[in-house]
């Protein structure tokens, strides 16, 4: 849903950024490994039951993800090493934040409740492997209403409160798979009308 609508406007705002952070010698390669440290170490504080500050380091998590993307195109460096690179982090990044609620869960809720993030992580993997797999096709399988985007967000919001976590957790698993099954859905359209054709 991000990707569709508000993609490229925000990407147009955060172009001056990444131009000033590549004039103060900021490369968008090192952005992304800091994103990956500041996830690492907000899967800790959140596994400690620090969610407040969890919050802190998730938004500077989604802010460097948001800004290496601006920051090679401004330098020039944009590039397919680049672009894995960054899709790469983002699995890591994802798989270390559910990891860290996981364990918060795991630590402070009765039961296997703990598993919940755990089944999160899975469905969203699932989404973006369909749209890589798809584009690998050379198809499109951009979409849905629970991207990578929202995802951030919403799972925010779960720490900022923390009596609805769970909940919001919930409702994650099932946008989230909603969003694989219309990415599903979607790609198997296209493909069909090739082998029609």
């Amino acid at each position: 849903m991000f990707d569709g609508n508000w993609r490229s406007a925000v990407n147009r705002g955060l172009d001056p950024i990444g131009a000033v952070l590549c004039r103060l010698g900021v490369s968008a390669d090192g952005v992304t490994a800091f994103g990956i440290v500041m996830a690492t170490v907000a899967a800790v504080v959140i596994g400690r039951g620090e969610l407040i500050l969890g919050l802190v380091f998730l938004i500077l998590t989604g802010l460097s993800d948001a800004l290496d993307g601006p920051i090679a195109k401004a330098s020039g460096t944009s590039s397919v090493r680049g672009a894995f690179f960054d899709s790469a982090s983002d699995r890591v990044c994802d798989a270390l934040l559910f990891a860290g609620v996981a364990w918060y869960l795991g630590s402070n809720e009765p039961g296997r409740i703990y598993m919940l993030p755990v089944a999160l992580m899975a469905v969203a993997s699932l989404v973006s492997y369909l749209r890589a797999k798809a584009e690998s096709l050379g198809l499109d399988a951009k979409g849905g209403l629970m991207e990578r985007a929202e995802r951030f967000f919403v799972l925010g919001a779960g720490l900022a409160f923390s009596f609805v976590l769970i909940p919001i957790l919930w409702a994650m698993l099932g946008l989230t798979a909603a969003t694989a099954v219309y990415r599903f859905a979607k790609v198997w359209r296209q493909a069909d009308s090739l082998h029609s054709v």
